[in-house]
């Protein structure tokens, strides 16, 4: 037995492979086969997705952002290209306020949502991304046990307030510098050496 999901403008359909072709998702509950709808989600790895999201949060369930892509195309800087790869940061204002905007959308429409990418295992970063209200986190496992250190010992409210800063400032080197201050004053400095 094999099920199938396709998804078109009406919605999801789910076909099952059969001996006599494809039964639609109606026949195989008629036949006393359980059928669930599967969890519809999208990575946020392009701008244009962020301004679409407003529209797509009826018909979805999650959003996952990229945070690498994302930040690679909010700044128009192709990270592998030694000639501009240094000016590739996620901690880019312009980076910072369209997560906070995701995390809006996403908030406004009771959509789940994660972040993966190099940010997730950032410890500067995770102190805004907590802030900013995205809890799961996807990272490599060698990362993991030094982000749990940082979340176990970050009061969620010292984050908030932290993102709220850095919200107001309008450039990167004064966004980090705030966050190693704080990463600093909560003597977690073995987690930016």
């Amino acid at each position: 037995m094999q099920l199938a999901v396709a998804a078109c403008s009406q919605g999801v359909v789910m076909r099952h492979q059969h001996k006599g072709g494809i039964v639609l998702a109606g026949q195989l509950q008629h036949e006393g086969i359980a059928v669930k709808r599967p969890r519809v989600g999208v990575m946020v790895e392009v701008p244009a997705a962020i301004s679409q999201l407003q529209f797509w949060r009826n018909r979805i369930d999650f959003v996952s952002i990229g945070s690498n892509d994302l930040t690679q195309y909010l700044l128009a800087l192709d990270r592998n290209n030694s000639r501009v790869a240094s000016r590739y940061d996620p901690l880019h204002p312009a980076v910072i306020h369209e997560l906070n905007r995701v995390v809006r959308i996403a908030r406004e429409g009771d959509l789940a949502l994660s972040l993966c990418g190099e940010m997730a295992s950032d410890p500067l970063a995770v102190i805004l991304l907590l802030g900013m209200g995205i809890t799961t986190l996807s990272m490599s496992a060698t990362k993991l046990p030094r982000i749990k250190y940082l979340i176990r010992r970050l009061p969620l409210r010292r984050a908030e307030l932290v993102l709220q800063q850095c919200l107001e400032l309008d450039n990167s080197q004064d966004i980090r510098a705030l966050l190693r201050s704080t990463i600093l004053s909560l003597n977690l400095g073995e987690l930016i050496k």
